[in-house]
């Protein structure tokens, strides 16, 4: 329940700006503080010891308040990057979308960071029905939905942060390339190893013998047809020999050494709709 009136974000701009305020207070409750790449301490040691001591406090005093003795509770981040642990409002319909009920009676039940995994899932859906709400009260059209989804898409999610799996940004400079390169020789010795009959990892554009530039612009471009997340060149990708959609291969479970064994791949939808007929 947010006690303290925020003002109302009506752009993309804006609303993107209260995703990220409330997305970084549900990051301090959630988190130690922790860091998944050492290399990132190089130069601001300082202002990063500080903050994991205060990200320390936080994810203590969000444990504590979380008791399973009290009633329903929820976890709320506010725009202005702080987080806090209420009752639900009683106004129905609610003001904005309701964050996941009753999270304090799941603390005792699991291992700690086990529970808090789980309340960054719940969170990071609440987040996205928070901006989504904003649009569709002020009324952004399709443009400004995808413009906000890239937005927020750029960002890890919370659940990423909490488990250690967020990715690193790209380096814009000269690593870039080479990362690119090591990318490049990953997937030609994966098509080496492929079976005849089913395609891995997506295709290289039609053009890109002619302009190596456009190479990286154009797979982005190719999205999963389970999850509808971009492709990344470090995740293993499979081709429907029906749809021929592109699929990622955790989202229809098969893995690069399963896919040797497979003649030609039918994806769900496609086995569903030969079974009906």
């Amino acid at each position: 329940m947010e006690g303290i009136p925020h003002p109302v974000p009506r752009t993309v701009e804006e609303v993107f700006s209260d995703f990220k305020g409330r997305r970084a207070g549900l990051i301090k409750a959630l988190t130690t503080g922790s860091l998944s790449s050492p290399s990132s301490c190089v130069f601001f040691m300082s202002v990063i010891v500080e903050t994991m001591r205060t990200h320390v406090a936080d994810v203590e005093k969000f444990y504590q308040q979380c008791d399973p003795d009290k009633e329903n509770l929820c976890l709320y981040g506010l725009p202005n990057e702080t987080w806090e642990v209420n009752l639900p409002v009683e106004e129905v319909p609610p003001e904005l979308p309701e964050p996941a009920l009753g999270i304090n009676f799941a603390r005792d039940g699991m291992q700690e960071k086990d529970w808090l995994s789980l309340v960054a899932v719940h969170s990071d859906s609440w987040l996205l029905a928070v901006a989504f709400y904003f649009g569709a009260r002020f009324g952004f059209g399709k443009n400004e939905r995808k413009k906000l989804f890239q937005m927020i898409n750029d960002l890890p999610t919370i659940f990423e942060v909490v488990t250690g799996n967020a990715k690193q940004p790209k380096d814009q400079s000269g690593g870039h390339n080479n990362s690119k390169s090591k990318s490049s020789s990953k997937m030609s010795r994966q098509s080496e190893t492929q079976p005849k009959g089913v395609k891995m990892s997506p295709p290289p554009p039609k053009d890109e013998e002619e302009s190596g530039e456009e190479e990286e612009d154009d797979e982005q471009g190719a999205t999963c047809g389970a999850c509808g997340d971009s492709y990344a060149n470090d995740e293993f990708w499979i081709c429907c020999d029906i749809c021929e959609r592109w699929f990622h291969g955790k989202c229809v479970k098969i893995t690069p050494a399963k896919a040797e064994h497979i003649k030609q791949y039918k994806c769900p939808s496609c086995s569903n709709k030969r079974a009906r007929v």
